[in-house]
């Protein structure tokens, strides 16, 4: 798989998105304050932004005062935007710190785009000091000097000339390597908890205690633009938290168990997380829903092991796609962080897995050192029987990934897919794929293990089968339709398509229906609250052609469309030729129901294209399958 999509969009539409950010000042308490960065457009083409209601960035400024001893103490600064909203953030920050302020800077959250941000603080408020946890505060350390990469502007192989000022002198590291409480001006206090996670080693939250407010960063966060501080209700923005979770959190969660497992001893009164609105009377149940979505993850018993590095972002963003389609499967993933961690804990993931990825940027024309050693601990524990994937990003050569196949084939691991290569970063057509190659990864490992649960069984019948309340629930009859949806417009568009069954009409007015959804379908991306779509009523006789069409296995990346002589709804979503009839319809809400999601959608145009034909159905024998 390659990508040539450039690392950044080109500099009139970067410039049109800049222009539309802003930043709101929300007071919150006497002496606390919220600065929230808006974007209402898609930030970036990360996984995670998927949904493109924008986002907001959340920063908390404790001016300076006295302390309870009467000492005069400077400003506090928490949680700092990344780079993105560099301009209106820092002229909002600059009306309430004056430049020659003591100011502390608490980072709770450490990746290139943010140290951009930090430098230029730096040469504002030259007596700036950072507080950072002992992972952040090497990987501070680390970055501090280091340029991004950008892609040759001639669109040669080589990189360009470095050509920018050098960054001013490291401030000076308040280093926390434990739990620790700061005290603050006007008599607010800080309890800073290091929580580290294999996507985010350097992770700090902090806890205000006079407020009772958790600043909870990457945590709870939900990706959409709102300049209203708290949630209006539990359920306005339960859809997004849920996305952002099952993108960045399902691959790691036992560890985001513990750590809520720990939150929950402090006496919270609201939870402030990076992105997203706070979560003021629902934060309890926020808290139940994180452990009971993490109870939802590997239900299958089977897990892959993930080990990456990444140095700007890229390999991460390609890392967390596929994480999210395997997940989809209903297989665990095992996320781990190979620049943060420890031998034993490395050892016992590679042996536990039932399939490996591993996953490099390509720097200077070599691998990161952890992921050389890394690769030398699959090498000797990995089992040759099991599946292994390749990927990484590269900005000018490759040899990264050309080391980890090389290595792998030689030691002679097979392959569950061809290596996946990403020129910069990956964009929206690169990430559906990555997505489907997870889902055909997971697909593949469920298969293996029903193929040898059926030699184990020696060729007997499924239980489940002949259960007579299981062949009761297939006598149950659904129309044959086809869902298809279109999103996005230009080279950005995503289209995607499925058979249904499980469809029936909910409601008269306004005019509405239900359709289940499996989690692994393809097309469930494209089917989150206000989306449009489009369900194609297939024809009795004439259903044959769609139904050979859309259940053939398509591989990643697939267009699914492919050879169909298409017509357009006034929405834009696609009508099958052969169809009897037509809905647009817009997703209203989901509900989880086990290994589906069920979808509530108002129809708000639809017509008859043979008005003689009859509805074809489908007739099973059993509840346990389609």
């Amino acid at each position: 798989m390659t990508s040539s999509a450039p690392a950044s969009p080109p500099a009139a539409a970067a410039e049109s998105a800049s222009a539309e950010r802003s930043v709101v000042v929300l007071p919150i308490d006497p002496g606390l304050i919220c600065l929230r960065s808006l974007s209402p457009r898609r930030l970036r083409f990360e996984v995670e932004y998927g949904l493109e209601r924008g986002t907001c960035v959340n920063s908390f400024l404790v001016e300076a005062g006295s302390g309870p001893d009467g000492q005069p103490l400077p400003p506090v600064l928490i949680h700092p935007p990344g780079a993105s909203f560099a301009g209106p953030w820092l002229e909002a920050l600059a009306t309430l710190v004056p430049a020659d302020a003591a100011l502390k800077v608490v980072v709770g959250h450490v990746n290139p785009n943010r140290v951009s941000l930090l430098r230029q603080m730096a040469r504002r408020w030259p007596a700036l000091m950072l507080v950072a946890s002992n992972p952040g505060a090497r990987l501070l350390e680390e970055l501090w000097s280091q340029q991004r990469p950008s892609p040759p502007a001639d669109g040669g192989a080589s990189p360009p000339p470095a050509a920018s000022e050098p960054p001013p002198p490291l401030p000076p590291i308040d280093v926390v390597k434990q739990e620790a409480g700061r005290d603050l001006a006007g008599g607010h206090r800080l309890t800073l908890i290091p929580t580290p996670t294999p996507r985010w080693p350097a992770m700090l939250m902090a806890f205000e205690e006079r407020t009772g407010l958790l600043l909870s960063g990457r945590f709870f966060a939900a990706h959409l633009c709102s300049a209203t501080f708290a949630e209006a209700t539990p359920s306005s923005s339960e859809e997004d938290r849920r996305y952002y979770y099952d993108c960045l959190m399902a691959p790691m969660a036992r560890q985001v168990e513990a750590v809520v497992d720990r939150l929950d001893e402090l006496p919270i009164r609201t939870i402030a997380p990076g992105h997203g609105p706070a979560i003021a009377s629902s934060w309890r149940s926020l808290l139940a829903d994180y452990r009971r979505w993490g109870e939802s993850q590997g239900r299958t018993g089977l897990t892959v092991t993930l080990l990456y590095a990444s140095a700007y972002g890229n390999t991460a963003a390609i890392a967390d796609a596929l994480a999210q389609g395997v997940s989809r499967s209903g297989v665990r993933v095992e996320s781990l962080n190979c620049e943060f961690a420890a031998s034993d804990q490395l050892i016992a993931a590679i042996r536990s897995g039932d399939a490996l990825l591993i996953g490099s940027p390509t720097l200077g024309g070599h691998a990161p050192t952890p992921i050389v050693s890394a690769l030398g601990t699959v090498l000797a524990e990995g089992d040759r029987e099991r599946p292994v994937g390749v990927f990484g990003s590269f900005g000018w050569s490759g040899e990264a990934i050309d080391l980890l196949e090389s290595k792998l084939r030689d030691g002679g691991f097979r392959f569950a897919f061809e290596p996946i290569r990403v020129k910069f970063s990956p964009d929206p057509a690169t990430l559906r794929t990555l997505e489907e190659t997870g889902v055909a990864l997971g697909r593949q490992l469920l298969a293996e293990r029903r193929r040898s649960q059926r030699r184990q069984a020696a060729g007997g019948l499924e239980d489940n089968r002949s259960n007579p309340a299981i062949q009761a629930l297939g006598r149950l009859v659904g129309s044959l339709c086809v869902v298809t949806a279109r999103k996005g417009e230009g080279s950005g568009a995503l289209s995607g398509a499925m058979v249904a069954s499980w469809v029936s009409q909910a409601s008269f007015s306004p005019p509405g229906f239900t359709v289940a959804v499996a989690r692994d379908r393809s097309v469930e991306s494209l089917l989150h609250v206000g989306d449009r779509f489009a369900l194609n009523v297939l024809a009795a006789g004439r259903e044959t052609g769609p139904m050979r069409q859309f259940l053939q296995p398509f591989p990643p990346g697939a267009d699914r469309f492919a050879g169909l002589d298409l017509s357009d709804t006034p929405g834009g979503q696609p009508i099958l030729p052969d169809a009897l009839a037509w809905l647009e319809a817009q997703v209203v809400s989901r509900m989880e129901c086990g290994d589906h999601w069920l979808l509530y959608a108002q129809a708000n145009q639809g017509g008859l294209l043979d008005a003689s034909g009859t509805t074809a159905v489908h007739q099973r024998r059993s509840g346990a399958s389609y």
